[in-house]
């Protein structure tokens, strides 16, 4: 008997489990590991301050940022090892004449938060010359304008979920691999899962399965309107420079590039809504990040292929992450939806739903991330 079963070994779920574990409870997780996970491709990207979503998502991200010391210290005390965590800032560009009145919306969206909030601060992000920009970046073609976001940091998803998963075990957390086929309830009360013929019975259920997380809440009762995205992401070596101290680079077509200590820097990344539960690196995909990364950065052109990494996030209806209880069950809680800002929103969102199962009420109001919200918008 334990007290809590984690379903999902990626980044949220294994946070979950180890946070639990830190918490005092006797905690089970169940991984099958699925091939496509999120988590193992994800690029690593903490840039919170220069978002321009909604409202709570701003608060949930910036939240999230902020969190990632708190984690990695907890990680140190318990010997979960290196996570790639590092400030690296974020270079936002506009390259091209089309991107500058994205680039223009962006810069004033930024100010009207701070002059909302008071953040962020002209000393975190500000505008930068397009030689700067270049320094910073030397790959980057000569931009128009440049944003740099001195606060944004990256982290290595895999090299995260290893931590977390080694810091757990050192907590005592019970590691069991296979698939968590069945929630068990009993009288409106999460009590279980089943793993084929063997049941695992528990006082509290989190369900962090990501793009999976609707096979497993579906039965409940509950619309969990998360559906995969593929997106596909290319590791390439540049020898002979220094590009562990480079930024993140984005432009305005939705891409990416993270650059890493090394030589490596990847680049991407495709969103292929509708993809379904298809891992594949496709022709198409890989034009699209290459060509992409090209266009903001033809320095790169030179840079040999190493690997094209693919991960289905799991991505909401409508965008925001389903984080809380599961409404009719009691003792039964889910976290997933992140989208592509899994390795961003993923270990903080964890963090909140570990508050509610120990008892706690949470740091942020979970409401616009409610698991019901799908069915009452219908």
């Amino acid at each position: 008997m334990h007290d809590v079963i984690v379903a999902g070994g990626g980044v949220v779920g294994a946070t979950a489990a180890y946070l639990c574990a830190r918490g005092g409870l006797r905690t089970l997780l169940l991984d099958r590991v699925d091939t496509g996970r999120a988590t193992d491709a994800g690029a690593g990207i903490i840039a919170p301050r220069t978002s321009t979503r909604s409202e709570a998502l701003f608060e949930l991200g910036l939240r999230s940022g902020d969190f990632y010391p708190t984690l990695l210290g907890y990680l140190a005390e318990d010997g979960g090892g290196d996570t790639g965590y590092a400030r690296c800032g974020d270079l936002r560009v506009a390259v091209t004449e089309d991107e500058l009145a994205h680039f223009g919306a962006l810069v004033a969206a930024l100010g009207a938060r701070r002059a909302q909030h008071g953040y962020p601060t002209a000393e975190e992000v500000h505008e930068v010359s397009p030689d700067d920009a270049r320094a910073l970046f030397p790959p980057l073609a000569r931009p128009l304008r440049a944003l740099h976001d001195q606060t944004a940091a990256r982290v290595d998803g895999r090299l995260l979920n290893q931590a977390l998963l080694k810091a757990a075990a050192g907590r005592k957390v019970t590691c069991v691999r296979g698939s968590a086929d069945r929630l068990m309830v009993e009288g409106g009360r999460a009590v279980g899962i089943a793993t084929g013929a063997e049941v695992h019975r528990a006082g509290s259920v989190i369900i962090a399965g990501g793009a999976w997380t609707p096979e497993l809440a579906g039965p409940l009762g509950v619309t969990i309107a998360v559906a995969p995205q593929r997106g596909q992401i290319i590791h390439l070596q540049v020898p002979g420079c220094a590009t562990g101290d480079w930024p993140v680079v984005h432009a305005f077509h939705d891409h990416y590039i993270v650059s890493w200590a090394g030589g490596r820097v990847v680049a991407g990344a495709t969103r292929e809504t509708g993809s379904g539960f298809d891992p594949r690196v496709t022709a198409a995909g890989v034009h699209e990040v290459l060509g992409e990364a090209l266009r903001v950065a033809p320095g790169l052109a030179g840079a040999a292929m190493l690997e094209t990494r693919v991960g289905l996030r799991p991505l909401s209806a409508d965008g925001l992450p389903v984080v809380g209880p599961i409404p009719g069950v009691v003792g039964a809680y889910v976290a997933t939806g992140h989208g592509p800002s899994g390795l961003t929103l993923g270990p903080y969102s964890a963090a909140l739903v570990t508050e509610l199962v120990l008892g706690r009420a949470p740091a942020l109001d979970l409401t616009p991330f409610r698991a019901d919200r799908f069915a009452a918008a219908r």
